[in-house]
């Protein structure tokens, strides 16, 4: 249990949080924050395995690629609101 909640407290703090919001801020389309939040978080876990998959642990991919869509899409909402006020 506290493997999972280091690696998810990992990826907030790391490259799918930080940089999935603000590669969101720079989009108003929803669906391309979330595409990018996605591919940064496999670019960050494969990053830490050395770019190679036999290395890359399924838990961390998948809690890497769900931070990463969550902080981008966070991020092109706070545009969406911001842009309205």
């Amino acid at each position: 249990m506290l493997e999972i909640l280091g690696t998810i407290g990992g990826n907030i703090l790391s490259l799918p949080g930080i940089l999935g919001l603000a590669v969101g801020m720079m989009t108003r389309q929803l669906w391309l924050a979330a595409t990018m939040g996605a591919v940064i978080g496999i670019l960050e876990t494969l990053a830490f395995a050395h770019w190679t998959f036999a290395r890359v642990e399924p838990m961390e991919l998948i809690i890497g690629v769900l931070v990463g869509v969550c902080a981008s899409s966070i991020g092109c909402l706070i545009r969406q609101k911001g842009a309205t006020v």
